[in-house]
């Protein structure tokens, strides 16, 4: 497969992950599925936009390049058609490498926020405990502790609603970065051999 038709494919692949980030970022204000009374009631690394800034704006700009590599000789230069294509594959490499740092802050913010767990209405179920808005599972003992989820008692499902949208974030943001991370390669070898691996011995 040629470098640039490659290239398409992980851009048409990195579309809908983008898409479905920004989502699951959108659906994090509104916890448990509910417009949230107060702002301070969203968990503190919902704020930080992983999903959208990161898997999302900074992955748009690098997927739209690699769908456009493919019909993209950049005019050619000096009459040498060849010469444009591996100038747009060199682009390419930068424009991946934003996917990569994009995608690495979804996923440490992801992975963080997994960590720290959700703010929520809380009680540890003791006489002497006032239910407060807060953050109970900052030191990250509830996910092997489903007994702590009890706790939680508004809004109802926090937890899981939480787990799930930031372990879908945490996910595609790895793949986004590998997908990345593979066109960095990718462009490098078109780069130097031209679309078709025109050093190899094959022309377009």
């Amino acid at each position: 497969m040629c470098s640039g038709s490659f290239a398409k494919c992980l851009g048409i692949t990195l579309i809908p992950l983008a898409i479905l980030c920004v989502l699951c970022n959108i659906l994090l204000l509104f916890p448990g599925g509910l417009v949230a009374e107060n702002n301070d009631h969203i968990t503190d690394e919902v704020w930080y936009f992983g999903g959208i800034i990161g898997s999302g704006v900074m992955m748009i700009f690098p997927a739209l390049v690699f769908l456009g590599l493919k019909n993209n000789d950049c005019c050619g230069c000096c009459g040498n058609e060849s010469c444009g294509k591996r100038f747009a594959m060199f682009t390419s490499i930068i424009f991946a490498a934003v996917g990569v740092l994009g995608a690495g802050y979804s996923f440490i913010v992801s992975a963080v926020a997994i960590h720290n767990g959700p703010k929520c209405f809380y009680t540890n179920g003791t006489a002497e405990s006032i239910p407060s808005w807060t953050n109970p599972f900052v030191n990250g003992d509830y996910l092997n502790n489903h007994t702590l989820w009890e706790g939680c008692m508004q809004p109802v499902g926090i937890v899981t609603w939480h787990l799930t949208l930031f372990s879908m974030l945490l996910v595609m943001g790895l793949l986004q970065a590998v997908l990345c991370a593979i066109q960095v390669i990718n462009g490098l070898i078109g780069a130097i051999c031209g679309d078709c691996c025109g050093c190899c011995g094959g022309g377009e």
